[in-house]
């Protein structure tokens, strides 16, 4: 029996893992000549918001799974990879900050979707504020979980240090999903993002951003200055800004503390106050650092979960 011949503009088919490594639906779709691979929330409710979950520097989506997946059932969920990290092909265009920020644009215009809200991690909050200054109408809300850019994380010599010291405060199996990421991405791509991602004024325009915005800290970042400067720095402007310190937590909070971002997240969506759940551990804890002067105000309600 002859293979099939695949008709030209429709996305190549790629050999999936034998045990899908989500409970969302793991696609593909071609964007601009390059086969995209995405994962989807498999049921959404049909009137579900958005959520889009933006991956971090040399990354695939796949870190991101645990907090989408805890999302899915309430929001509808994509988590792409975009052009250029993980399974998804390459361009030549897609290592500046800008670049990636469009390529989420292409993305949803591939989607059908029209508006959003965006979670990042890391490298993926600089592209989610770069999104929000482009296309101010297609977002909603931001969540920036470790956001990362700026000179805090210069010179290059510095940022190293700074992630062989957050290495051991992650979850041992992380190595698992970022090595082969890592190794994937390459060394040329490292470096010439590495110098996009620190020259971008990160702080600067998070302050900027005209909608509600959720900034979640871990208390244990060394790629981050600590939260009582964050607040020093916030405070000098009337900013949409809410700012979350997790106690116990490193860099990877999306992949280390999927339970505990997953319902800051709820929560601020519904604009609840930032209240922990008994449930969790003594050591996990979360603390509101910084309320903009814009941001929504709190209100009652059930509860988050």
């Amino acid at each position: 029996m002859s293979a099939r011949r695949v008709p030209a503009g429709e996305p190549q088919p790629r050999k999936l893992p034998r045990r899908p490594a989500s409970s969302l639906a793991e696609k593909w779709t071609r964007i601009d000549g390059v086969d995209v691979f995405y994962r989807e929330s498999p049921t959404p409710p049909a009137d579900a918001r958005v959520m889009a979950h933006v991956h971090g520097f040399g990354l695939s989506g796949r870190y991101l799974l645990p907090t989408a997946e805890r999302l899915a059932d309430d929001f509808h969920t994509f988590v792409p990879d975009l052009p250029g990290f993980g399974r998804s092909g390459k361009r030549r265009d897609m290592l500046d900050i800008p670049d990636l920020a469009h390529a989420t644009a292409d993305f949803f215009d591939d989607r059908g979707v029209e508006r959003a809200t965006l979670v990042g991690n890391s490298m993926g909050c600089p592209v989610i504020i770069e999104f929000a200054h482009h296309y101010p109408e297609r977002i909603d809300r931001a969540v920036l979980v470790s956001p990362a850019g700026g000179l805090y994380n210069q010179p290059l010599r510095r940022a190293i240090q700074q992630l062989a010291m957050d290495t051991p405060r992650e979850p041992t199996r992380m190595a698992k999903v970022a090595v082969p990421d890592y190794v994937r991405f390459g060394v040329p791509s490292t470096m010439r993002l590495f110098k996009a991602l620190t020259q971008y004024p990160t702080l600067q325009r998070l302050l900027e951003m005209r909608i509600p915005t959720l900034v979640v800290l871990g208390e244990r970042d060394p790629l981050l200055p600590h939260s009582q400067r964050i607040d020093e720095v916030a405070s000098q402007t009337d900013s949409h800004v809410l700012v979350v310190l997790l106690e116990g937590a490193a860099h990877a909070i999306n992949f280390s503390h999927p339970d505990q971002l997953a319902h800051v997240i709820k929560l601020f969506m519904n604009d609840r106050p930032i209240e922990n759940d008994p449930q969790w551990p003594g050591h996990v804890r979360l603390y509101e650092v910084h309320r903009g002067k814009h941001h929504p105000r709190p209100s009652s309600g059930g509860p988050a979960d």
